[in-house]
């Protein structure tokens, strides 16, 4: 069973990309982030066509997020139950797997612009409110994945330039601590399970030639609570879609899930 995560930075752009990744990829699920489209504007049809089912959240211009995935989900959610942000970027729906009901939020976190930005008070009172919400989903679903775009680069490994980058929006103290009390629920960053090549980043910035020098970031993370850290046989970052003719600026990142 593969998960994956993928901000496609406009699905509108980037859609001839996604079906030729699902295609070659084969993820069972996979949250796709800053859509970029009304609601009415995602391409459901093309999905279909392509096997997969979808729900989602648009949003003409910015934020947006979906689940592709080869099976129905339930008990979709469509961002925090009682949080009145206008911005979409959490969706939730329930899949029935062979380890049982697999919970998948996909969430496309806050960037906060800068420190000394208004959004980034913003995005450390998002990541609390995401905190205590997931507390109570991890008491109904044992099998619990949150996948997405989380702008936090967790430590230093995760950064092409940590001195360049000292307290700077995205890897500050405070964001790595938000990013700390997730998984201290008892989730797991399935990437850091496994051995990885130096330099392993999955967002790389358009400007100044970053994906050539791999002066990048790895900001996207697939989280996995423990009875799926269990069976988690691997999570790599898949390269191939950011060398595309006109990329996203993201690539994706694929935890695969053994059966039990």
């Amino acid at each position: 069973m593969k998960i994956a995560t993928w901000n496609v930075n406009s699905l509108k752009v980037r859609l001839p990309q996604v079906l030729e990744w699902l295609s070659v990829a084969e993820p069972d699920f996979v949250g796709l982030q800053e859509l970029k489209l009304d609601q009415d504007k995602f391409p459901i049809d093309a999905i279909k066509e392509a096997g997969y089912e979808a729900v989602w959240l648009g949003q003409k211009t910015y934020n947006g997020v979906a689940i592709l995935s080869k099976t129905a989900g339930k008990d979709v959610v469509l961002n925090m139950p009682g949080d009145d942000d206008p911005q979409k970027r959490l969706i939730a729906a329930t899949y029935d797997t062979e380890h049982g009901p697999l919970r998948l939020v996909n969430v496309y976190c806050p960037n906060g612009q800068s420190l000394e930005s208004e959004k980034y008070p913003y995005k450390l009172a998002w990541f609390d409110r995401l905190a205590q919400w997931l507390a109570q989903e991890m008491q109904t679903y044992p099998n619990l994945a949150i996948v997405g775009d989380y702008n936090i680069a967790p430590n230093d490994d995760d950064v092409h330039d940590p001195k360049r980058w000292k307290n700077q929006v995205l890897v500050s103290d405070p964001e790595r601590a938000a990013f700390g009390r997730l998984l201290d629920l008892g989730l797991t960053d399935s990437f850091r399970l496994f051995d990885q090549p130096e330099k392993s980043f999955s967002w790389w910035d358009y400007r100044l030639n970053a994906y050539k020098r791999n002066a990048g970031l790895r900001i996207d993370h697939v989280l996995l609570s423990k009875a799926l850290t269990d069976h988690c046989h691997g999570c790599v970052v898949d390269r191939a879609p950011r060398e595309n003719e006109q990329p996203s600026d993201h690539a994706p990142v694929i935890a695969t899930i053994t059966s039990p």
